[in-house]
């Protein structure tokens, strides 16, 4: 299984579509004569145009089918590519797609008001009109280039996130900068299996695995997110974070008690006690660099460089989550 937009094809630019179509028309007319020409010409264009447009939007998964996680990080993501847009986000994204939809049927309008009247008129009112239904197309294309541009953004920002799976259970790390959530991640996941890493813009989701009982556990290490205090993250960070709150099923707020990491224990467990806050799942703080201090109230004692208690601590997350496969005789 693999993320929505994963499979999202190249977006075509207007100039892109509208050479396609027109220089496709230009060989179909010049394989027939007269009339049949032109009305084949006028064919080619619009099948081409109409057709790709729809492809552009039929392409992408209907977003209201979409799991919340998926939603509001798209939205995040999408924010973020394209800002200058008064709704910037998934609805900016439905309205794009609704616009280039539009086109599609447009330009399929226009074929049919015009094919009748090429093939009863002389040659010469015949490439008339098949010019001027050219020239209307051209118009509709141009209307939604912009359209066409912004989901090409948007395709380009969502198709390299990394491969999350709502349905798997998700483990959640967060904590200052510098108390160990990297290394713990890196320690736990797989080696053979790569941390994926979607870079958004000062923000990353990373993602490692690793099994427990045959069961798959995500491990999402949140720098630019879940680091700082929430009155520093903007409104697109703030969205990303809610979209972790659909992801999570339990948290691991890293503290680092001997002050090394740069950042006061007291603002360490700020941080922690809002997350606690915010997220509705069990939230575990884990005292990292137990070799240096353990000068704080925590669920968990750990050094990961000395790797004391790195495993104990996984199991705890394992147990914070509790996850339970559901096998199809549980009911009987």
């Amino acid at each position: 299984m693999s993320h929505p937009f994963e499979g999202l094809p190249t977006t075509p630019t207007s100039e892109e579509l509208l050479d396609k179509a027109f220089s496709r028309a230009s060989r179909a007319g010049g394989a027939k004569d007269g009339n049949e020409a032109q009305q084949s010409m006028l064919m080619t264009a619009s099948n081409i145009v109409s057709d790709n447009l729809a492809n552009v939007v039929t392409a992408w998964p209907t977003i209201d089918d979409l799991d919340p996680f998926y939603v509001e990080l798209a939205d995040a993501v999408i924010g973020e590519a394209y800002p200058a847009d008064d709704d910037p986000g998934i609805d900016a994204l439905k309205q794009r797609l609704a616009e280039i939809s539009w086109a599609s049927q447009k330009t399929k309008e226009i074929r049919q008001e015009y094919e009748s009247r090429v093939a009863r008129g002389d040659i010469d009112t015949a490439r008339k009109l098949r010019k001027q239904a050219f020239a209307r197309i051209a118009d509709v294309v141009e209307e939604v280039e912009d359209d066409l541009a912004a989901v090409s953004t948007a395709r380009d920002a969502l198709k390299d996130i990394p491969d999350i799976r709502p349905d798997e259970p998700a483990i959640v790390v967060a904590g200052y900068p510098n108390v160990g959530k990297s290394s713990f991640v890196n320690r736990v996941t797989r080696a053979d299996n790569e941390i994926a890493s979607y870079p958004f813009t000062t923000t990353q989701l990373r993602v490692g695995h690793f099994e427990d009982q045959r069961i798959r556990y995500q491990l999402v290490d949140t720098p630019g997110l879940l680091d700082r205090p929430p009155e520093d993250r903007n409104e697109i960070e703030s969205q990303a974070v809610s979209a972790l709150e659909h992801l999570a099923d339990a948290v691991l707020v890293f503290v680092d008690p001997s002050g090394e990491c740069g950042y006061p224990l007291a603002d360490q467990l700020e941080l922690r006690d809002a997350i606690a806050a915010r997220f509705d799942v069990p939230v575990l703080t884990i005292a990292n660099k137990s070799d240096l201090s353990t000068d704080v109230e925590a669920d968990h004692y750990m050094s990961v460089t000395e790797d004391d208690n790195v495993d104990g601590v996984l199991e705890a997350a394992v147990d914070a989550v509790g996850y339970e496969i559901e096998l199809p005789f549980d009911d009987e």
